[in-house]
């Protein structure tokens, strides 16, 4: 229970008189004045509502008007209507529906009558009536205390001085929709009602002035609970909001209690007789008498006739404190309306409380609140205000600076943790660094990164205030969340747990979070487990670990080779993961290009060995260069063998792997390997199988192998036939005795026809131990040979000589003899000839018809035109090469052999004197026998060539 004189006071409201609208003349306002005999009101749908029960004179100029319920919009233009003759004592104004329900009376005595206004509707110039019913509980009249209606029109509520309570249910605003019974009956003065609304459920709260109860509604027979066994007086009791949990409110004189349906909720000590009680915007509106001395009356606190003066309090009952006091004169009621709070007073006066903005509020409080060090209670001000969070936060942070001050680390570290997201953490962590207060920063940055905003120097900072405070269950803990709650740079924590020696740590974050390199860098370099790292890098896909074998293949060769060496093959060939990482539908195996992991094998010819042997045995089609490492290898080890047997086998295997046809593209490569091994078989084969028999044949020579040089000519001279040339050039610089083998030369020589005999005897000359016995017999036989030769020569001559007489002759006998034509056949059907008939000076005799069907000229012979044709061709293609004489030149000025330019120009028959003689124009008969003649004579001089 707490005391309201140590609560804090503030002025969060402005207090101001309603005046009325300025006049034309703009001179000042006089305040706003009721109607005089106002003794109910009420407010709601934009209209402060009064009634009244004294004549009087009327505001609207109704001089002796009665029974008046008038409304004051916010234009403050009074209206008003008679709602009864007598009195109206009671009104109740629905805030969502625009219905009023009143009580009043109509005729002396006790009969009160309720009339239910539709606001919307009118009849002759007034709100429209829809029910009236009078107001007694049976046929007992009393007076009636209290009203109150749901807001949902299907509840009403009359209370009465005798202690019921009548209950209408159904639509209040119809007489055949709704059922009026009697709900509660007591021997004390019903004092307030309240219905309360939570979900589905409604209760309904009735006071007197001795007890409280509650009634559930929603359940049939209407079960009631006593809260209470104390009441209030008339008006001391209202219903608060949701931010109350719309808790019933009974102010006593000593005490103010709040109820819940099923219980009495907390209670505080605000003492004096307490007149009026309202609930606003979360607000506790208090009025009572200002003198403690003043008389107290049992029941109807309002009917006071004295002019005591009286105080409004306004609290705060979430933050305690007073948003506002103030002393006024005689109030009738305070009103709700247009977001501010309405006094009025006996007067006829009111008096306007206007709610200070947000901001201000804030700023006045907090002031003097930081000014004394309330932090809290300016916190709480701050959180019920609604104020955005970057207030809240500077709130915070003062708080915490204080704190931080006076030495409470413990509790400054809490305030500072509350402005996380908007205060730099820099700031806070620049006063934690001590290593004191070091389990002060551990929370705050602990919080940072649940929060999801801290970055790497954070999370290296945590982890250096777990590691100096040796907290390995609070370690543990950090970094053992579920990967959906990490929340710090997983890399950072590695680097940091991997400096501070905490291995293990490390190590199963990288696992966890699939930080393949730093976890094999962890185990390779720190721990030095390379079998588990080895074994981890089986688990990874085939990417990671194609790439992290080429990183550490050689660390983990050097200290686990033979399982490394297995993994390689494996992933070379047909690769899965070994825990299934690649998910089931990886089904087919991936494969490395095994060439690119040979230098991890420096050092470890065995296991390289065995590498390569298995990948050329499982995959014929692997890269070119682990069949060069595998060849390479072997000759190694054949070179360094000095076991024979061995040996030989070695030598085999690599012959072998040369004759597996796998080095046809690298021919040079593999020819290099075997010479710098000194494999003699293997150079040999190369060799011939690239067919360089020069280098055979330079390779014995360079041995000295005489026979062997001979074999070579004999194998391969019909390919290459130089082969006996330099093997006779290099059988006559030798100074040994090698007549077998120089005769052996000279036969094929001569058989061949290779050399010249000069050349040969050139040749010879320089082998001081060749004597002419040794090329006696080629000279015989090659001079035979010629002999021969000359003798056939000198016989085509005189043939061709015999020849070119005939032909002259012919030419003569034409020239000078006529022509006869004994042909009795045509030369194209062979039928017999018949005229007319077409002879020519070749011969050849042919039908008219025959020869104009197949000849393609009138002067030239069918027959002969074939042949003739490709006579004329080729003198015309001499003819054009005449043309060739820049051509000619350049060639000869650029070339290096000018010989061979002129040989082939000589032989293409650029340089022949032709003479080309053809057809004359039809017309000059006279010589065209002659022309045909001489070309006839130079295309049988070219058939008989």
């Amino acid at each position: 229970m707490a005391a309201y004189l140590q609560w804090r006071r503030f002025v969060f409201f402005d207090r101001e008189t309603v005046r009325e609208p300025s006049g034309p003349d703009g001179a000042g306002a006089k305040p706003f004045a009721l109607p005089p005999g106002i003794a109910v009101c009420d407010s709601g749908r934009g209209s402060l509502v009064f009634g009244d029960i004294l004549c009087g004179a009327g505001r609207c100029g109704l001089r002796g008007a009665r029974c008046q319920i008038w409304f004051l919009p916010r234009s403050l233009q009074l209206s008003s209507f008679q709602a009864y003759k007598l009195r109206v004592t009671h009104l109740y104004q629905l805030k969502q529906h625009s219905i009023l329900v009143s009580i009043g009376e109509d005729e002396e005595g006790i009969n009160p009558l309720v009339k239910v206004w539709n606001l919307e509707k009118r009849d002759g110039g007034n709100p429209l009536c829809t029910r009236i019913f009078p107001a007694i509980p049976g046929n007992k009249p009393t007076v009636v205390s209290c009203l109150t209606v749901h807001e949902n029109l299907n509840f009403m509520a009359i209370g009465f001085a005798d202690g019921s309570v009548v209950l209408t249910k159904g639509d209040i605003t119809r007489d055949r929709h709704s059922k009026t019974q009697i709900l509660h009956e007591g021997s004390y003065p019903v004092t307030g009602l309240a219905f309360r609304q939570s979900g589905k459920t409604t209760h309904l709260f009735v006071v007197t002035t001795e007890n409280i109860q509650s009634y559930m509604l929603s359940v049939k027979d209407y079960p009631h609970l006593e809260l209470d066994t104390h009441g209030c007086g008339l008006r001391c009791s209202s219903l608060s909001d949701p931010s109350q949990d719309l808790q019933f409110i009974v102010a006593g004189n000593e005490c103010v209690y709040l109820y819940q349906p099923d219980e009495r909720g907390p209670c505080f000590a605000f003492e004096g007789q307490k007149l009026i009680v309202h609930w606003y915007r979360g607000y506790l509106i208090i009025v009572s008498k200002d003198r403690k001395t003043s008389p107290k009356s049992e029941f109807a606190g309002n009917e006071a006739q004295n002019s005591d003066k009286q105080v409004l309090n306004i609290y705060d009952l979430c933050n305690k404190f007073i948003a506002y006091s103030s002393i006024f004169d005689d109030i009738v009621d305070v009103l709700a309306e247009w977001g501010s709070l309405y006094v009025l007073t006996r007067d006829g006066k009111i008096h306007v409380l206007q709610e200070k903005d947000t901001q201000t509020k804030l700023e006045a409080c907090t002031f003097m609140l930081f000014r004394k060090n309330l932090f809290e209670m300016a916190i709480n001000l701050a959180k019920s205000h609604h104020l955005d969070s970057d207030g809240l936060s500077e709130i915070f942070r003062q708080y915490g600076d204080h704190l931080y001050n006076k030495g409470n680390h413990d509790g400054a570290i809490q305030q500072y943790i509350r402005t996380i997201g908007k205060l730099e953490p820099s700031y806070v962590i620049r006063k934690f660094l001590d290593a004191q207060r070091i389990h002060n920063l551990t929370a705050y940055l602990q919080m940072l990164h649940l929060q999801s905003l801290a970055n790497a120097d954070h999370t290296t900072l945590l982890l250096n205030c777990y590691t100096k405070l040796k907290d390995s269950s609070k370690l543990e803990e950090f970094i053992k969340t579920s990967e959906s709650e990490v929340h710090f740079d997983v890399e950072t924590a590695i680097k940091v747990l991997r400096q501070a020696g905490y291995y293990s740590h490390a190590v199963y974050l990288a696992e966890k979070h699939e930080h393949h390199e730093w976890y094999l860098k962890i185990q390779l370099e720190d721990i030095k487990n390379y079998q588990e790292a080895l074994h981890y890098i089986g688990k990874l896909p085939f990417e990671q670990a194609e790439s992290n074998m080429k990183r550490y293949g050689k660390i983990l060769m050097h200290h686990v080779p033979n399982e490394t060496t297995e993994l390689l093959k494996v992933l070379c060939t047909d690769y899965r993961p070994s825990g299934g990482n690649e998910g089931p539908g990886m089904l087919e195996g991936k494969k490395a290009n095994s060439e690119e992991f040979i230098p991890v094998f420096a050092n470890n010819s065995r296991e390289l060995k065995a590498f390569l042997e298995h990948m050329t045995e499982v995959q014929a089609d692997s890269p070119q260069g682990v069949y060069d490492t595998l060849l390479e290898l072997r000759l190694q080890n054949w070179a360094h063998e000095q076991d024979e047997q061995i040996k030989e086998k070695l030598h085999n295997e690599a012959l072998t792997l040369l004759k597996s046809g796998r080095f046809k593209t690298v021919f040079d490569k593999a020819l290099i390997l075997c010479q710098m091994h000194n494999f003699k078989d293997g150079v040999l084969y190369l060799y011939e199988q690239g067919k360089l028999f020069q280098q055979i044949m330079h390779y014995h020579m360079q041995n000295e192998q005489y026979k062997k040089v001979i074999e070579v000519c004999e194998l391969y001279g019909d390919q290459e036939a130089c082969l006996w040339e330099q093997a006779l050039s290099y059988f006559a610089r030798k100074e040994e005795n090698c007549k077998e083998y120089i005769a052996a030369v000279l036969k094929h020589i001569e058989n061949k026809n290779l050399m010249p005999p000069l050349l040969v005897v050139q040749t010879l000359a320089h082998n001081s131990t060749a004597t002419l016995s040794v090329i006696k017999d080629y000279l015989v036989n090659k001079l035979q040979k010629q002999s021969h030769q000359i003798e056939q020569d000198e016989q085509r001559i005189q043939k061709y000589r015999e020849e070119t007489t005939r032909i002259r002759l012919e030419i003569e006998e034409l020239k000078a003899s006529p022509k006869i034509f004994q042909k009795t056949k045509c030369s194209i059907c062979t039928s017999a000839l018949e005229l007319p008939s077409v002879h020519f000076l070749c011969g050849h005799s042919f039908h008219q018809h025959c020869f104009e069907s197949y000849s393609e000229s009138d002067s030239e012979c069918p027959t002969c035109m074939p042949e003739n044709r490709k006579v004329m061709d080729m003198i015309r293609a001499q003819e054009q090469k005449r043309d060739l004489h820049d051509q000619f030149q350049h060639q000869l000025k650029c070339s290096n052999d000018g010989f061979s330019v002129v040989a082939d120009y000589f032989g293409r028959g650029v340089f022949n004197k032709l003479t080309l003689i053809t057809d004359l124009p039809s017309g000059k008969t006279a010589t065209t026998i002659e022309a045909g003649l001489q070309r006839e004579l130079l295309i049988h001089t070219k058939r008989s060539t």
